[in-house]
């Protein structure tokens, strides 16, 4: 079957390897990056729309694809002012799915985060759950949302604070097993190649945990 794909957060560090299985899928004729920057590589099955990814809105007739994934994220520290980090983490997933709607999207994946809660306290994980909550009120056949815990990767920009948190979790991870495997650190590929795997095989789980992810992603085969 031949499909066509839009990524929205392309240029980040699970959106990248993302891009990179998408070029190397055969079953993707088209890639359709939706972002800010420009991501760096040619390719005859890649097109970039460089747009201010706050006013999808605007592009809902060009919003067309089989599948849409959704690597949109921002941090406090990056992202201080509340409203802003809203209209980012809450904003662009929802409205991506609300247009993955409309124009009859087959699949939507999107990253949220460990904490997701939409009652809770904490603002930030208030925000993730109620993105959460939103976008699984959409009528698209599969939606899946996944929550990693700590995701490790070779950032351009660096955070002192989680690489000390990378190493920490590298040992924790041999400890955390049984039901808290879902703590576990995930890297940012395995996080790009388990969204392959639900987007081309189907899924039985809606919300994707770090275990799960890791397991999904060793069944993936890139080749297809």
């Amino acid at each position: 079957m031949e499909k066509t794909a839009i990524v929205l957060g392309a240029t980040g560090l699970t959106g990248r390897h993302l891009v990179e299985e998408l070029l190397k899928n055969r079953n993707y004729t088209k890639i359709t990056l939706f972002s800010r920057s420009k991501f760096g590589k040619e390719h005859p099955k890649l097109e970039e729309r460089l747009i201010d990814v706050l006013k999808l809105e605007d592009y809902k007739e060009d919003f067309d694809a089989h599948d849409i994934f959704c690597c949109v994220g921002t941090t406090k520290a990056k992202t201080p002012d509340k409203s802003l980090y809203r209209k980012i983490d809450y904003g662009i997933p929802v409205t991506a799915a609300k247009l993955a709607e409309k124009n009859g999207a087959e699949c939507f994946v999107v990253i949220s985060a460990m904490g997701a809660d939409a009652n809770s306290s904490i603002f930030y994980n208030r925000t993730k759950g109620e993105m959460e909550q939103d976008v699984m009120e959409k009528n698209i056949p599969n939606i899946y949302i996944f929550r990693p815990a700590l995701i490790v990767g070779d950032r351009e920009e660096k955070r002192f604070f989680e690489k000390i948190a990378t190493h920490a979790f590298k040992l924790f991870n041999f400890i955390l097993v049984g039901n808290l495997k879902k703590y576990r650190s995930v890297k940012s590929e395995n996080i790009a190649k388990a969204m392959m795997h639900v987007s081309n095989f189907w899924y039985s789980d809606s919300i994707i945990k770090s275990d799960k992810i890791n397991q999904l992603a060793a069944k993936y085969d890139g080749r297809n």
